[in-house]
């Protein structure tokens, strides 16, 4: 994994997330501004489905089978606190660049 990147497992497999500028801003397309998610986060008000959209928009390499809605009961199965990590790498990525 490169500087930046986070983990996210999904079942059986382990993606690699990686904020790049196109992840960016097709999240920011759907989501609004990244700096209000960021807030929004750092709030605890963060919902399961922004997460889940950030996290869709940031895979790298995602496999076509692959649904936005396995990565949100992923979410949901590991549990929040198993993907904080991966949230925190990419919110630090989003505030400081790279």
């Amino acid at each position: 994994m490169l500087r930046g990147e986070a983990e996210l497992r999904v079942g059986d497999a382990v993606y690699v997330l990686r904020p790049s500028f196109a992840a960016l801003v097709a999240a920011e397309d759907e989501l609004g501004p990244l700096f209000a998610l960021v807030e929004r986060a750092a709030d605890g008000r963060l919902g399961l489905g922004e997460l889940t959209a950030l996290f869709w928009h940031c895979l790298r390499d995602r496999p076509e089978a692959l649904t936005r809605q396995a990565v949100g009961e992923a979410v949901v199965a590991e549990g929040l606190a198993a993907v904080t990590p991966a949230l925190r790498v990419l919110l630090g990525q989003i505030l400081s660049g790279r």
